[in-house]
């Protein structure tokens, strides 16, 4: 990815749906599209909670992904992580729990999910959008609507 090129950076505010719904359906987007995505998570304990929900959150069907304790990473169209590591040489990137990384340019895509009743949550999410932003990359910002749609909102 180069500096002409900046990130889509697309922030999800989470207010109707649960992460568990919602984050299972933009990656199964993401490998529909032929990428590869890393999440990253705010703590072992989402870690180990997405791991189990991604291989059961629908009876027909399942998200093929890993963590480091799940052999070679490069090997994971999906993977799990509490750091900023790319091992599977993922170009989306997953952000849960207010996490972050330092540079979004190796990435094509960058996606915030953050929990709209959560007020210190919103104020991270705003930080993030600017430093975004005052970067240059292309920022965009997704609610649902009263059906439960995906509106871009600015």
């Amino acid at each position: 990815m180069s500096d002409a090129n900046p990130t889509d950076v697309l922030f999800y505010h989470l207010e109707r749906t649960p992460l568990e719904r919602v984050l299972p359906d933009l990656l199964e987007k993401t490998l529909a599209r032929g990428w590869r995505a890393v999440v990253q998570v705010g703590s072992q304990e989402r870690l180990d909670a997405l791991d189990t929900s991604l291989w059961s959150y629908r009876e027909d069907s399942f998200l093929p992904h890993g963590t480091v304790s799940d052999g070679p990473p490069d090997a994971q169209p999906i993977y799990l992580t509490t750091g900023p590591d790319t091992p599977n040489g993922a170009t989306v990137r997953f952000f849960v729990d207010g996490s972050d990384v330092d540079d979004l340019t190796p990435f094509e895509r960058a996606v915030y999910l953050f929990d709209g009743h959560d007020e210190e949550a919103v104020a991270h999410a705003r930080s993030q959008w600017k430093r975004a932003s005052d970067a240059g990359h292309a920022v965009t910002y997704w609610q649902q609507n009263a059906q439960g749609k995906w509106e871009q909102k600015a």
